[in-house]
């Protein structure tokens, strides 16, 4: 219940508001409004209490919590529900029971540890604690299985959209899942599906950004393939900033897409901001392993590459 007094103090951010006032909103008595203020100092917010002026907010800390994240956010679907938790295995791992048990679209899940993080094929993703950005998100797109790829493409262009707009940096895309600045990767995307041969009964998409990691945070296998918005700023960035930004593109592609069907904005799109095309590339799948040069992306969001042969 602390979080509906936290509400009501970033309502009001850098004003007073007494203590009667916020009772009478949330139909609670000034003893119970006094301990959820103490809790919200014990959460890092920066709180100041004046006798008989109430209580100010004056600070908000970088937490990953719903309240922090939906202030300000002005999306219709995506974030509509948002769980944020401490430290847990996988956020797509929580994401998909959450959807077999029926959570509406547009569902984010969100943590600020991930202790079994996975990119793909299994490969492990490294998610610290108050670091980055873990968040899985749940779609019930009305498409064909075979179009569920177009997903992975406009969540990549919204998080490289997302991460110009809050860092002015100019991130590109290598097909199909990865945000890279330079050539370095700084964002992760894994997609995956549940659905019968023509149906699919729900998508979730897993993001994970490099936000505020520092180059001890990676292992050394990982120093001179990946970086974070941190390193490539000289500062750290905000991460509800950047989490509002990257629901609110990927609401805006996702809409118009399933109500247009047109995947032309899509594929240009990814394909202006490609590392991928042009370059001579291997492609590695469950049965398959490939070499020859990226040329182009189909319609249907695929990689089209032009073998030796």
């Amino acid at each position: 219940m602390w979080r509906k007094t936290l509400e009501v103090l970033m309502d009001n951010m850098g004003e007073f508001v007494s203590g009667e006032d916020i009772s009478d909103q949330l139909g609670m008595t000034r003893a119970a409004i006094w301990k959820h203020v103490d809790q919200i100092k014990k959460e890092g917010y920066l709180v100041e209490s004046v006798s008989r002026r109430g209580y100010r907010l004056v600070e908000i800390p970088d937490k990953i919590d719903e309240v922090i994240i939906r202030w300000g956010l002005d999306t219709k679907v995506l974030g509509s529900h948002i769980v944020s938790l401490n430290s847990i295995e996988s956020t797509n791992m929580v994401a998909k029971e959450m959807a077999i048990e029926g959570s509406k679209e547009g569902t984010v899940i969100i943590a600020d540890e991930q202790t079994g993080g996975k990119g793909r094929m299994g490969r492990e993703w490294i998610s610290p604690s108050e670091k980055g950005i873990w968040m899985s998100i749940i779609l019930r797109p009305s498409i064909a299985p075979a179009k569920a790829p177009l997903i992975t493409s406009m969540a990549a262009i919204a998080v490289a959209r997302a991460i110009e707009g809050v860092t002015g940096l100019r991130p590109s895309i290598k097909w199909p899942n990865d945000i890279l600045i330079g050539d370095k990767k700084v964002c992760g995307i894994l997609t995956e599906m549940q659905g019968d041969m023509d149906i699919i009964q729900f998508v979730v998409v897993g993001i994970g950004i490099n936000a505020n990691l520092d180059l001890k945070d990676f292992p050394k296998e990982l120093k001179d393939r990946a970086t974070s918005l941190k390193l490539e700023c000289g500062e750290s960035v905000i991460r509800a900033d950047v989490i509002r930004e990257v629901l609110r593109e990927f609401e805006d592609l996702y809409s118009k897409y399933m109500e247009n069907r047109d995947s032309q904005s899509i594929i240009s799109a990814i394909s202006k901001n490609s590392a991928t095309i042009g370059k001579k590339v291997r492609v590695v799948g469950v049965n398959m392993d490939l070499e020859g040069v990226a040329v182009a992306i189909a319609e249907d969001g695929a990689l089209m590459v032009m073998l030796d042969d």
